[in-house]
Parts: structure tokens; C-alpha cells; sequence
């Protein structure tokens, strides 16, 4: 197959990457930058320059194409304020792929998200398909990212292979900088390892060379309308992610009071508090997935997340 990657060179498209170039692929990924369309060239890819502002540039990347999988998201501009404005730019890049692939039978496949799913409980591949009342108190950003989820499962209604990977907070491994180095790093700066309250909540994890093996197999068989849950590790009490840092650093470890939070983890404490634990159940079943990598407090003891620039 011929596919189009957007977030090629990104943290997870780097390893879908030659995760398909591997099974026999041919990869198209989008760059929008020299760095991007170097790195996409040296995996073996070959690299379409642009941006998910240029519509017509990737109407006519998917049109050429046997399958797109859709990994870019303006984390730049959500992260700078503008999430409405990220979720916007997403909508429209979707409806262009959804239109180009049209009575196709070709696949599209979404990378999406699991974190505060179904707070509390362990969320379903059946979960979350509802309009959720909850989201309307996070702004309308989080609200559109939901309708552009269920748009892209609708897709199978118009002749397109569409389904939707849900990914946890964290797809870890060698080279993160996610969430977990963010942790790491303020328990450097702060002299103590933190978790909210008691830390008994759970986050999902998955490394990310599993997940990179999950969009794969989405793109080459999952069936129309699927929701996929690249989770490997259900629900990770943030406590022991806290133990692990500590034990790396050695540092304390201490509960932070949930009204202390915001200032002791800044950004990270509306996530971190979170319990929203999710099975991959079904999507196991259905695609015959196993994950074999390292799970989320193996791969921290390893001690790569604590590597210093001059070490």
C-alpha cells in the first residue's frame, strides 16, 4: 500500500513510520519543514511538503494514496492558547481526507485520545460515543476533537475504511517528552517525586512502538466504522509512576493536596489528577494485537526518562 502519514516525523509517526516501510509499505509523509523532510527522507519515505493548512495539497496526497493515517495536530497553537483554533484546523483537514477517500473502500485511520473518557471507571472501545455533557466544561475545543472523531467513524457510511485509534497520555519509550519527562523534570526542579492526593488514580499506557504496530494493522484490515484502543498497560496508579521517579532521583515522594496542585505541577495537574483507566479488550480480539514492548513502570525503570543532556 501507498499511505499518506500526516505527524510523520512527530513522536509517534517516527515509529509508524518504519513500522510500515517494514511490512512492505510505501510511505508518503507530510513535512512542513527542512528538519521534518529529512528525517521523513532518511527513514526511506518519501516526503510531501506542507501543512494541514493546505487543503488542496493534501486532498490531492490522499487522492493518490491507498490509505491515510492522520497523526498531525497543531500542538503548537493549542498549547499556545488557541486549542478552539487547533480542533478547527483539524476539522477542516479531516472533512478534506473524508471527501478525497470517499466510496474509495480506501482506509483512513485517526489517532485520537483516551484520558477522562469515562472518569472513574475503565473505559470500552464501545465507550464515548455520546455526546458527553462534561466536555462542555472544558471549552468547545475538546468538544470539537469528539465531533471529529465520531465524523471520521461516520466516514464508513460513505464508502471510506475509517476508524479511530485512541491513544493513552502516554506512548512511552526511549526519547519521550511527554508527560512522563514532564514529570520527571519538575520532580528535578521541586526536589520531591509528587502525586495528587492519595494517587490511586489510574492512567493507561502503551509504548509506543506497540501503538506504532496498532496503526499499522488499523490501516492494512481494521474494518469500517472500528474504535481502537492502543492500550497495553489499563490503568497505571499515578503513585507508582511517583515511586519510580523517586527511586531514579532520589527524591522524597509526597502527596500533593489537590489545591496545591496547579501550582506544584502547572499544566500537568488538570491531567494528572485524572482516573481514566481503559481496556484494548476488543481491539485485541478484533485485530489480533498483543503488545510486547516494555509496559509504563518497566520502561521508567530503565532509567533512559532520566538521562541528563550530559550524560
Amino acid at each position: 500500500m501507498r499511505v499518506f502519514v500526516t505527524g510523520a516525523s512527530g513522536w509517534i509517526g517516527s515509529a509508524v513510520v518504519p513500522e510500515l516501510i517494514g511490512a512492505g509499505h510505501q510511505v508518503v509523509g507530510l513535512a512542513r519543514s527542512d528538519a521534518s523532510a529529512a528525517a521523513l527522507t532518511a527513514a526511506g519515505a518519501e516526503v510531501h511538503r506542507g501543512t494541514l493548512d493546505d487543503l488542496d495539497g493534501l486532498r490531492a496526497a490522499a487522492d493518490a494514496s491507498d490509505g491515510v493515517i492522520h497523526l498531525a495536530f497543531k500542538h503548537d497553537l493549542a498549547f499556545s492558547g488557541d486549542f478552539q483554533g487547533a480542533a478547527d484546523a483539524d476539522r477542516r483537514a479531516v472533512e478534506t481526507f473524508g471527501e478525497a477517500l470517499a466510496g474509495s473502500g480506501r482506509p483512513f485511520v485517526l489517532a485520537s485520545g483516551l484520558l477522562g473518557l469515562t472518569p472513574g471507571r475503565v473505559a470500552t472501545e464501545r465507550d464515548g460515543h455520546e455526546a458527553d455533557p462534561a466536555l462542555a466544561a472544558h471549552g468547545t475545543g475538546p468538544q470539537t476533537r469528539h465531533a471529529t472523531a465520531e465524523l471520521v467513524l461516520s466516514f464508513a457510511a460513505r464508502g471510506v475504511r475509517s476508524s479511530i485509534m485512541r491513544l493513552p497520555p502516554t506512548n512511552h519509550g526511549d526519547g519521550d517528552n511527554g508527560f512522563m519527562a514532564t514529570l520527571v523534570s519538575i520532580a528535578r526542579d521541586k526536589g520531591v517525586s509528587g502525586y495528587i492526593g492519595d494517587g490511586t488514580n489510574r492512567w493507561p499506557a502503551v509504548h509506543r512502538l506497540d501503538s506504532a504496530l496498532l496503526f499499522r494493522l488499523a490501516v492494512e484490515k481494521a474494518p469500517a466504522g472500528s474504535t481502537l484502543h492502543a492500550v497495553a498497560d489499563e490503568g497505571v496508579p499515578v503513585r507508582d509512576i511517583a515511586e519510580v521517579i523517586g527511586r531514579q532521583l532520589n527524591v522524597p515522594v509526597v502527596s500533593i493536596a489537590p489545591e496545591d496542585a496547579p501550582g506544584h505541577f502547572t499544566w500537568l495537574a488538570g491531567f494528572l489528577g485524572l482516573d481514566s483507566p481503559a481496556s484494548s479488550a476488543l481491539t485485541r480480539e478484533l485485530m489480533g494485537w498483543q503488545p510486547v514492548h516494555p509496559g509504563l513502570i518497566e520502561d521508567l525503570g530503565k532509567g533512559h526518562y532520566f538521562d541528563t543532556p550530559s550524560a
